[in-house]
């Protein structure tokens, strides 16, 4: 029983450390794009992008889509899109690289900061979501024109209702996300505690071994780089923190699971989002992933050739060793 309740206090002290280190990181974020965004921010970031979307097939319109999603998240890009997409008369392989575009780049402002946290620079995080974003739209959009696939117009099967703007509709709207984040936060540690106990944890790691050492990603980082590809870069990265402050995971495995949890996360929730819009599962969920995996190979190769003041100069920080040389309270 002495063990039971140990147990359980240990679990409750892990979520309420990993609860407030996710929260301290995300609700200053969400209150500054809030600003940004009753400020008309938003909207001039999609001016700047409209004419850019001619490269990838798309709308001059789907550039503040875009915008909303870099800025705010994928709902607020879903709701943009709705409103816009039954004037442009859109094909599935628009639809589809819009798609692919919304997921590789959302909410950017909060899952930069968390990544930032973990131990990337801010610089080496943005090339890797901006930078894979492009490219894969890129490549979608002229693999599609090539093959003449998708050309079909998209079906739209969602009509968005009025959105309330309110600040207290936007208030009581991030405090249900953040009551859902830390609900997910609590069935995520409490299930990797069973995964542990019951001995799959180990078993995960040597089926995914071979992959795991490919893309340059310790067994020490599998489970957590799991849950962020399943549910998302800011419970993985939370859990993620955590690990590397205490010294669990090195810096090239915290480097390559945060770059693949860059162009890969929330693969189960965020494409049924992007399915809604009419997208295709061929660019949005298979070529993602192949697309992940390659460039994260490539890039912890690379890495491996370059030398350590390279690294701590634009790569990568060392949570520890920050966390040492911070004053005591």
């Amino acid at each position: 029983m002495v063990n039971l309740k140990d147990t359980l206090l240990d679990l409750w002290r892990e979520i309420f450390l990993v609860t407030v280190t996710v929260f301290r990181l995300m609700i200053p974020v969400l209150i500054v794009v809030k600003i940004l965004e009753e400020l008309g921010g938003v909207a001039w970031i999609g001016q700047v992008l409209a004419p850019l979307m001619g490269g990838f097939g798309l709308p001059e319109s789907m550039g503040l889509v875009i915008a909303t999603t870099m800025l705010v998240n994928i709902y607020g890009g879903l709701i943009l899109f709705f409103q816009l997409a039954p004037q442009e008369m859109m094909s599935v392989a628009q639809v589809t690289v819009l798609g692919t575009l919304m997921l590789m780049a959302h909410g950017l402002p909060v899952e930069i900061h968390i990544v930032r946290r973990a131990g990337v620079r801010l610089g080496a995080a943005l090339l890797i979501r901006l930078g894979g974003a492009l490219l894969l739209g890129l490549l979608l959009h002229h693999l599609y024109q090539w093959g003449g696939w998708l050309q079909q117009p998209v079906e739209l099967v969602w009509v968005p209702p009025p959105v309330d703007a309110s600040l207290s509709v936007w208030i009581l709207g991030q405090l249900e996300s953040l009551l859902m984040v830390f609900g997910i936060i609590v069935l995520m540690l409490t299930g990797l505690r069973l995964l542990r106990w019951m001995h799959i944890e180990r078993l995960m790691i040597w089926m995914l071994q071979p992959l795991l050492r490919l893309l340059g990603i310790g067994p020490q980082a599998t489970s957590i780089t799991i849950i962020g590809i399943t549910l998302g870069l800011a419970f993985g990265g939370g859990l993620l923190i955590r690990e590397a402050e205490k010294g669990h995971i090195g810096r090239k495995d915290l480097f390559s699971a945060l770059a693949l949890l860059g162009l890969l996360h929330s693969i189960i929730e965020d494409t049924i989002l992007i399915l809604t819009m009419g997208a295709d599962l061929s660019g949005i969920l298979w070529i993602r992933i192949v697309f992940a995996l390659l460039v994260v190979a490539l890039l912890t190769r690379w890495v491996d050739r370059t030398d350590r003041p390279f690294q701590d100069r634009y790569l990568m920080r060392s949570i520890v060793q920050e966390r040492e040389k911070a004053p005591q309270p």
